[in-house]
């Protein structure tokens, strides 16, 4: 770096700059330096008055390089002198000047160096006569000039080297200076330049200190207050002038302040929030999706709702944000509270839905249900749910719970083993619990069970069973994750271990019921018709000739079976269910009676 600035200083000096005047008694002095012969002594007459020009010429520039290069293309003007090289010292070294010749430069550099600041003699080829000079100011030495002649000077021709070393080192030292000088002033405006920034900066922290101090006051506050959500929401509308809302994770309005509140609400589309849920999560702070500046409330990890602000106009700066922020962290509190009743009071519903599902005494569960804000006086379903990627822990049992509200179940929760238990006060929608859940888990690799209706506390353990048969039927079928009911099992219903006698008669009652009952009361035989035709194979004459009757008449009861049912004969499905039930009827229950 020092060698470069000194190249540089060196490349800004040329002999047409120079405007010296020249001896008429000899050659140009460049000539006299670098030709074969020695130069032509300049007269003695001529050599003060153009060292006095040399000198005015060298203290005229402000170029270190220039100033030793007029020394060295002038040194004739001295005596019979030729220049060999020139050094300047840059940063603690000494660095040769770009023009000197390369015959001798490893030599000379070698010994301008071991003279270490000294001035002494210099051995160069075909020269009696070299020295090393060096050139020293107020500052030390700033440079050294090599000169050697082709004959030994005489007193008055060193005298005048002599001189101009001593008006080139003088001449140097006051470029030097005034480098310094120069440096210093760009040091000095750099130095006032960076304290003006700070002080700038400073102003600026001082404001963001004030400005974190009053959001953290006034967020501080509202957690103190125990205002909840409608409170942070108002003191950050107040805080960023701009609306600000509470989302839960699945995208419905939990608290609104400030103007233009939509209304009605929109309703949230499942996809597109999970998308959005997804863009946040991976940001680190807020997010702008539209005209909302949006943070995510997070707890463990756990999405526990949306915190946004209605920015239409993008006038959010770094402020909003911080003052977003903050309003994050509290409602983190506030929603992690919430979160902690809402698992204490799981835990109550847990109790009651394990002694349902063990069967209790229906005063008793009438008088727990109230106290956890259940009606239980409602028919219910229970419901079974069981994800292949989620162990039936406390969390998994959230998430199931917060699944069904979404979807408007009313229901209490506990879970086994390996699955997690609903006692829902309406039917669940076909689908709609189970992609909620699907959203939740990530995966669709889950199975729902349903039982059949329960108007009373007592029949939750039957139907405990009921939804936990619908849910293993699913699991051993071919598409084994969605959601099955009981009541649609058909023939599923009985086959397997565990059924019972009155498993047995609701089938039977569920398929031959109608026909059983217009029996009994037409003293008629439409399910023993049925029961023959099936024992035949489906051939009309088989069954007429067993059943003793024409043709005609068990065409005419097949066609009253089918309209008494309502069921058709035709259907494969409807065909088989009806067959079981005659059989289970005539065999297991004995037939008529």
């Amino acid at each position: 770096m020092a060698g470069s600035r000194a190249h540089n200083l060196h490349r800004r000096c040329s002999n047409r700059e120079s405007s010296l005047p020249r001896c008429n008694a000899g050659p140009h002095p460049t000539a006299a330096r670098r030709g074969p012969h020695p130069p032509v002594p300049t007269p003695a007459d001529h050599a003060p008055h153009e060292l006095a020009a040399l000198s005015r010429a060298q203290f005229d520039t402000r170029d270190e390089g220039k100033i030793l290069r007029l020394a060295m293309d002038h040194i004739a003007a001295a005596g019979p002198y030729s220049a060999e090289a020139g050094y300047l010292r840059a940063d603690g070294d000494l660095v040769p000047s770009p023009g000197d010749g390369q015959a001798h430069a490893l030599a000379v550099d070698q010994r301008v160096r071991e003279l270490a600041g000294q001035d002494g003699p210099v051995d160069v080829p075909d020269r009696p006569w070299g020295q090393a000079l060096g050139l020293r100011g107020l500052q030390g030495l700033r440079g050294y000039l090599v000169v050697t002649s082709r004959s030994r000077p005489t007193e008055a021709e060193r005298s005048l080297l002599a001189t101009l070393v001593r008006h080139t080192a003088a001449a140097l030292s006051v470029a030097f200076a005034h480098r310094c000088r120069r440096e210093d002033a760009l040091e000095l405006h750099r130095l006032r330049e960076e304290r003006t920034a700070l002080q700038r900066q400073l102003i600026s922290v001082v404001a963001e200190l004030g400005w974190q101090q009053a959001v953290h006051n006034l967020t501080a506050d509202v957690a103190a207050s125990g205002g909840g959500e409608e409170a942070i929401t108002r003191a950050l509308h107040e805080l960023t002038g701009l609306p600000a809302l509470v989302e839960d994770r699945f995208g419905r309005l939990r608290s609104w302040s400030g103007p233009s509140r939509p209304d009605p609400y929109p309703e949230p589309d499942p996809v597109r929030q999970d998308e959005m849920l997804h863009a946040v999560a991976r940001e680190v702070g807020p997010v702008r999706i539209k005209d909302r500046l949006i943070t995510l409330v997070r707890s463990h990890g756990e999405i526990l709702g949306v915190l946004a602000l209605v920015d239409a106009r993008d006038e959010a700066d770094s402020h909003t944000v911080l003052a977003l922020e903050h309003a994050a962290t509290s409602l983190t509190l506030e929603l992690a509270h919430l979160r902690r009743l809402a698992e204490l009071q799981l835990r109550l519903h847990r109790e009651l839905v394990d002694d349902l599902l063990a069967g209790t005494d229906e005063a008793s569960a009438y008088a727990r249900s109230e106290a956890v804000g259940h009606d239980l006086h409602r028919s219910h379903y229970v419901v079974v749910v069981r994800w292949s990627n989620r162990t039936a822990d406390d969390s998994f049992t959230q998430t199931v719970g917060r699944a069904a509200s979404a979807v408007g179940m009313r229901s209490l929760l506990t879970r086994r083993s390996d699955h997690v238990v609903l006692v829902a006060d309406d039917r669940p929608h076909a689908r709609a619990l189970y992609q909620a859940l699907a959203r939740e888990t990530g995966t669709g690799s889950g199975t729902i069970g349903v039982s059949a209706p329960c108007n009373s506390p007592d029949d939750i353990p039957h139907r405990y069973q009921e939804a936990r048969r619908a849910l293993e039927v699913r699991r051993h079928s071919r598409e084994r994750y969605g959601t099955t009911f009981f009541d649609e099992l058909g023939l599923y219903r009985i086959l397997g271990p565990g059924n019972d006698l009155l498993e047995l008669e609701t089938f039977v009652h569920e398929w031959l019921g109608r026909l059983i009952d217009y029996d009994s009361r037409h003293h008629a035989a439409m399910v023993e018709t049925l029961s023959r035709y099936f024992d035949c194979g489906g051939n009309y004459d088989e069954t007429a000739e067993s059943l003793a009757i024409h043709r005609s008449t068990l065409r005419y009861r097949l066609q009253r079976i089918r309209d008494i049912s309502g069921n058709d004969l035709a259907n494969v499905e409807d065909r088989l269910n009806l067959q079981v039930a005659t059989r289970v009827w005539k065999v297991v229950l004995g037939g008529p009676g």
